[in-house]
């Protein structure tokens, strides 16, 4: 205990210093440090002092001659949004009386990517770009063809750290806008939600549904889609021809399907009411159907996934949808509908308390592909209201407390081309562990596709995608398993939480070797690296068995240290954490201070001439995999009683040295990389098997053999 409050005492010193003045606390509250001060009345030039502190609303009012012309505060007071490192983000605010933003600037973060990666100076570039907005408007990180939105531009590389800084500023200004009276009543103050009349029904065909408005259309064609990528970086890109402008994009139709007279005309009697009884209490259903050659449900939807394109907008909730929520709509029964290339059905769930009464908008998603490494999205939407007969609106209004919407469903849908390939790839890596016997018999083509694999694991998983898993993943892990542990906070980068999850699969398998032979970007580059210095015919060095094994222990007592040192402080941990190149290498593209680079380019210079010396003897991550590799079901690495006594000819092959002298295999440190199963299933080149096959020439009837030959398998 006593730790615990020196420690909070000696980071509030710090904390203060780096005002040059201290921060006080009084019985009346906070007091600003005067540099916070001084920052603050910059932007209200006719403000003059700033107030007490308002201990029960948590803000400093700003005065001009004693009046009150707005209010600041600390995001911390209002609100807690985790960022990926599990901790809110502090970000001070400030706004006038007409809600417009003043000041936004990050106080406090432990984002690691910020602590040790990209400049903070960053981040204050993008809290200041809230500055002259309104506490009202609409605000997006990326591009939105909504018209009623304005956007924020991103950080590169840090897309999670500033969704969630957006959602807190936006968030923490809309509370204290309304307990400070800012916002009207009538723009806070919601009726309860309207109820569907299931009592109105009347027939009709798809003219007179369409026309009452109860079935919605959005229609794109090329050159709109065009139109909404210019003065984005996707401007010229997968553009149509003069001659295909007007060709459809995608035509969308999408309606309300519990109104009575909406849903069963649509679906059906019998339909209707089995999806009736598929909603539980508070839940909705819309119909979504569309044609064209883009798709609304989207090539990245797998199973257990969101489906990344389509999504639903009412008041300040965002909905998506996961396969749980959908079901697959097969046929109309409405007179005179259109053929649809796709249909689905999608369940609106009770947590959101959508509204039916109240005007909501469906919004599709469209990406581009910029070059090789980077993508950009518009959306486009089109809006819907249910009929007033078929709905009662009640009058009476009540104010409903606002709920905080999950961030990382957000994060997925803006990263769902990456999320896609990576599956993709993943199930291709599955097909070669699984065909392995096969695949070694043609060396020549597993070698291609493992060195082409590679390629992609350092260009795409590690410089596009940014999905190098690092220590500091295992240290949070371990230490939200031993506090409050949240699932969201490990949803927040879909990457690195789906790189994970193959990889602890993989481990319960087969053991580390998947991760650190195939989906490693630095391990890769490592290998790269050195298969072209064996191109040159650059000389190799090897260690002696002896040296080597004694070696991998440093990288256990590496893991042991970090770990150590975060159960004193996470923070210290992660800088403690540069022992991993991966940073500077793979996330930063050394773009970093000199020594920082300096150090990886050693490393990946040493590689020119050992092959991986990094994960052999320094690599915590590489460690932590090995532990629970123990726990391995399956051994597929193939060995013979020949192996080690007499012949050794796997392990001088073995590049890291995996293979001890008596010719077993550590799994501990076995990369996978299959070597030694081709070897050992090359009739002519594993010395037991040359070896068997000269006896059974020998031993077939008609043999010339006047001589027993001596094979050398030592």
């Amino acid at each position: 205990m006593f730790l615990s409050i020196t420690r909070r005492i000696a980071l509030l010193c710090i904390f203060l210093l780096s005002f040059g003045a201290p921060v006080s606390f009084a019985d009346n509250g906070k007091v600003l440090p005067p540099e916070l001060g001084k920052r603050l009345l910059s932007g209200f030039p006719s403000a003059d002092a700033v107030g007490e502190f308002d201990a029960a609303n948590n803000v400093w009012p700003v005065l001009a001659k004693s009046e009150v012309i707005g209010y600041a505060f600390e995001t911390d007071d209002q609100v807690s949004i985790p960022a990926y490192s599990g901790k809110p983000i502090n970000v001070f605010v400030s706004f006038s009386l007409d809600g417009v933003f003043r000041n936004a600037w990050v106080l406090e973060h432990h984002e690691p990517i910020l602590l040790v990666g990209i400049p903070e100076s960053k981040l204050w570039e993008f809290a200041e770009q809230y500055v002259t907005k309104k506490i009202t408007d609409k605000i997006r990180v990326g591009y939105s063809t909504d018209p009623e939105a304005l956007t924020v531009d991103a950080i590169t590389g840090a897309t999670v750290t500033v969704i969630v800084v957006n959602d807190t500023i936006m968030k923490a200004s809309h509370k204290v806008a309304q307990k400070m009276g800012i916002i009207s009543a009538t723009a806070e103050k919601r009726v309860p939600l309207s109820t569907v009349k299931y009592e109105v029904f009347q027939n009709a065909d798809w003219q007179t549904l369409t026309g009452d408005g109860s079935v919605r259309r959005l229609y794109l064609q090329r050159d709109q889609v065009d139109e909404a990528f210019k003065g984005t970086p996707g401007e010229g890109i997968e553009e149509a021809s003069p001659a295909e402008t007007k060709d459809t994009f995608t035509d969308i139709y999408y309606a309300y399907l519990n109104a009575p007279t909406i849903g069963k005309n649509l679906l059906g009697e019998s339909e209707y009411e089995w999806l009736k009884n598929e909603l539980a209490p508070g839940e909705h259903a819309i119909a979504v159907m569309g044609t064209g050659p883009y798709s609304f449900k989207g090539s990245g939807y797998v199973r257990g996934g969101i489906f990344d394109r389509v999504q639903l907008n009412q008041r300040e909730d965002t909905i998506s949808f996961r396969d749980v929520d959908h079901y697959r709509l097969t046929d109309l029964y409405v007179a005179g509908a259109p053929d649809f290339n796709e249909m689905a059905i999608f369940i609106i769930r009770s947590k959101f308390d959508f509204d039916p009464g109240t005007s909501w908008d469906l919004e599709l998603l469209v990406r581009r592909q910029i070059g090789a490494l980077d993508s950009v999205f518009v959306s486009f939407t089109g809006s819907y209201n249910t009929p007033d007969l078929y709905i009662d609106r009640p009058v009476v209004v009540e104010e409903v407390a606002e709920e905080d919407l999950p961030i990382w469903v957000s994060i997925w849908q803006q990263k769902t081309f990456s999320v896609t390939i990576l599956i993709v790839s993943l199930v291709f890596l599955s097909a070669i562990i699984f065909m392995q016997d096969w695949l070694v018999r043609y060396p020549r083509l597993l070698h291609n596709i493992r060195r082409g694999f590679l390629i992609y694991t350092v260009v795409f998983i590690g410089w596009y995608a940014l999905g190098q898993l690092s220590i500091v993943n295992v240290l949070t892990f371990t230490h939200a398993v031993m506090g409050d542990f949240r699932w969201e906070l490990f949803l927040m980068d879909p990457i690195i939480f789906i790189l994970w999850g193959f990889t602890a699969a993989s481990i319960l398998l087969w053991g580390r070797g998947i991760f650190c032979g195939w989906l490693c970007p630095f391990g890769a580059l490592q290998e790269l690296i050195n298969e072209l210095a064996r191109k040159l015919k650059i000389k190799q060095f090897e260690l002696p068995f002896g040296v080597h094994e004694r070696l991998w222990a440093v990288k256990y007592i590496i893991l042991l240290a970090l770990f150590g040192i975060s159960l004193e402080s996470m923070s210290t941990a992660e800088r403690f954490a540069e022992v991993e190149p991966f940073k500077t290498t793979i996330l930063l593209a050394f773009q970093r201070e000199w020594w920082f680079v300096t150090y990886a380019v050693t490393l990946l210079f040493i590689s020119i001439f050992t092959r991986k010396v990094y994960c052999r003897y320094i690599c915590p991550l590489g460690a932590a995999l090995a532990i629970p590799t123990k726990l391995r079901l399956f051994d597929w690495l193939k060995r013979r009683k020949e192996c080690g006594q007499p012949c050794q000819l796997c392990a001088v092959e073995c590049e890291i040295q995996a293979i001890h002298p008596d010719g077993t295999i550590n799994a501990n440190e076995c990369h996978h990389c299959l070597d030694c199963q081709m070897t050992y299933h090359n009739e002519n080149k594993c010395p037991p098997l040359i070896l068997k096959g000269k006896k059974k020439k020998k031993q077939a009837p008609g043999s010339g053999a006047s001589a027993i030959e001596v094979v050398n398998i030592g």
